[in-house]
């Protein structure tokens, strides 16, 4: 298990400004946490070099890429499945954005990006052909909440 790193409170308002827009210049991000724009940087080169900040995102329109609807679909595998296995299970599926392997029933939790209804029946039959699949449980979204933005800032629907 990994040590906890110790942050102060600049640190902390660092990740904070970068969950948010990870493109954000290091002099606006000087600006905002009182600090020289060289100082910044070295925080922040410290924060990757420790693997605290182990990489950076996009923030995607799905709807645009033709994949609006969300889904999670629980998955309970046979008894003798290995929890290593589980993330197997959805290789080769491009709508499958993550498998969490997860304490207590279900086993897995399976975060999916589909164009409709049909498709994601389509993928679920999929998981289930495995063959160590025995039960599933969707639920679609409706609308998300992200705390990737900085307070004042709370929207919903990707605007």
């Amino acid at each position: 298990m990994d040590a906890q790193v110790d942050l102060d409170g600049t640190d902390h308002e660092i990740l904070a400004l970068l969950r948010v827009d990870a493109r954000r210049t290091v002099a606006d991000i000087a600006d905002r946490v009182s600090m020289s724009p060289p100082a910044v940087k070295r925080r922040i080169d410290r924060l990757e070099s420790i693997g605290l900040i182990t990489g950076y995102t996009t923030a995607i329109d799905y709807a645009k890429l033709g994949s609006p609807l969300q889904a999670f679909t629980e998955l309970r595998f046979v008894g003798n499945t290995k929890v290593a296995d589980i993330a197997g299970v959805a290789k080769g599926l491009p709508e499958v954005e993550a498998v969490f392997t997860i304490a207590g029933d279900p086993d897995a939790l399976v975060s999916l990006r589909v164009r409709d209804v049909a498709h994601l029946v389509s993928v679920i039959d999929q998981l289930r052909r495995t063959g160590r699949v025995t039960g599933t449980k969707t639920l679609m979204v409706l609308d998300a909440w992200s705390s990737r933005r900085l307070p004042g800032d709370w929207i919903a629907n990707g605007d």
